[in-house]
């Protein structure tokens, strides 16, 4: 592996996040010689993202911090963890980027890393106290607080990030409804078998789960500006809500970017080494829109498509990766007690195939497009999971036609599948 050692071979991640972080790792332990500097929007340490839905909004007692890295260890490897560091521009004439405080900093190589910030709900009424967003620790520590006196909760969409709320709530007796202006939840992300058994879970917990339906109006106490007291829907209904928490998706934070003339188009636009219109700058993680193997642009919102891609550009920058990008996505999703794993990325046009027991035990939904195999959405089967990460990222996928089949396992697909590549030619088994 090439060992970039050049003073002046200044590498700039902005962003420390789960991708920002791991783009710095990555390019110390390929043996990286120059400076990195890793900027961060943010107080304190780089933290983890995926317990604030849940670990940090259920827990009974307060939660520590959660830091993706200990205390030591950036200066430990030579990575220069600037806290409070706010980028407000990028002159790629003069390879530099402009903090807010004033500071130039210039660059070799410059990753962003910036990822995505909640969708402001814009209804009459949604400017008020107890409307809150969940993505960032402050967010999450808002809403830890709201739910120690909070008896009643509205959540605005059924996302991931909104379901996994509605469960923690659920979990400290907090009463909860759920809007969804869709026809059900989880919709872009699952198959309508999976959406359909993991809404009657939130309703057999206790939650009002309203499809079709989404707010129109948030009344509150006093003024314009009066706490959140109530949330009315589109179809006339009314909810209680000493508490509303915002989950209608995201947006790419892909403001410098833009700023600087990057292309953009629902996120930084990549090619498939993950390099921007500007062969010296890099876009990772949720920010970033990159080629997949069949061709169109997508962005991905998940901690391992973020990690798998900062590896990557790392690889690229040490001069090591000539490869495309190409990583098999992965997701999980815990709620009460669901827990949901997705291997691959589906549409709502591919076929499903059920195995296993919905009604009891955990089961897995097989995706198809034509008669492949694409991916894999397992609730309560982690074993079917690992196994379709194993299927999926090999050759050997079972047809639709042999997932329906009685008696169909996965688990036994995945290991006759391995077993296979691994026998020698010419030999029977």
């Amino acid at each position: 592996m090439s060992r970039v050692s050049r003073a002046d071979a200044v590498v700039v991640v902005v962003g420390a996040g789960h991708a920002g972080v791991q783009v710095a790792d990555s390019l110390c332990e390929g043996g990286y010689h120059g400076p990195v500097l890793l900027l961060g929007d943010e107080p304190g340490l780089p933290y983890q993202r995926p317990p604030l839905s849940k670990d940090v909004l259920s827990a009974r007692d307060e939660p520590g911090l959660l830091p993706l890295r200990g205390e030591r260890h950036f200066a430990d490897r030579g990575i220069d963890y600037r806290p409070d560091a706010v980028v407000t521009g990028i002159d790629r004439a003069r390879r530099t980027v402009l903090l807010a405080s004033g500071q130039e900093i210039g660059y070799a190589s410059l990753v962003l890393a910036t990822g995505a910030a909640p969708r402001p709900l814009q209804v009459e009424g949604s400017e008020r106290a107890g409307v809150l967003p969940l993505r960032s620790l402050a967010d999450a520590r808002a809403l830890r607080a709201a739910l120690q006196s909070a008896r009643t909760a509205v959540v605005v969409g059924a996302g991931f990030i909104g379901l996994e709320f509605a469960a923690a709530a659920r979990k400290r007796g907090v009463d909860v409804a759920v809007f969804e202006s869709g026809d059900r939840v989880l919709a872009r992300a699952v198959s309508v078998g999976t959406s359909l058994h993991i809404m009657q879970v939130h309703r057999a917990m206790g939650t009002t789960v309203l499809v079709g339906e989404g707010p129109v109006r948030l009344e509150g106490a006093g003024g314009a500006d009066g706490a959140v007291r109530a949330v009315v829907g589109s179809r006339g209904s009314r909810h209680p809500a000493d508490l509303v928490v915002v989950g209608i998706g995201v947006r790419p934070r892909d403001d410098l970017a833009r700023g600087c003339g990057l292309a953009v188009d629902d996120g930084v636009v990549v090619d498939e080494h993950l390099r921007t219109t500007d062969p010296a700058i890099f876009a990772v993680g949720d920010c970033a829109r990159f080629p997949s193997p069949a061709g169109p642009l997508h962005r991905l919102e998940s901690v391992q498509n973020a990690t798998a891609q900062a590896r990557h550009v790392a690889r690229v920058i040490l001069g090591a990766g000539t490869a495309a990008y190409v990583e098999l996505p992965w997701f999980w999703s815990v709620q009460g007690p669901v827990t949901l794993q997705i291997a691959g990325l589906a549409v709502a046009d591919d076929e499903s195939v059920t195995s296993g027991y919905p009604d009891g035990g955990g089961f897995s939904v097989l995706r198809f497009r034509g008669d492949r195999l694409i991916a894999v959405e397992s609730v309560n089967r982690p074993a079917d999971h690992a196994a379709a990460r194993r299927v999926l990222a090999g050759t050997e996928r079972p047809t639709a036609a042999q997932a329906a089949a009685p008696g169909f396992c996965l688990k036994e697909h995945a290991g006759r599948a391995v077993a296979a590549v691994r026998r020698p030619h010419g030999l029977a088994g």
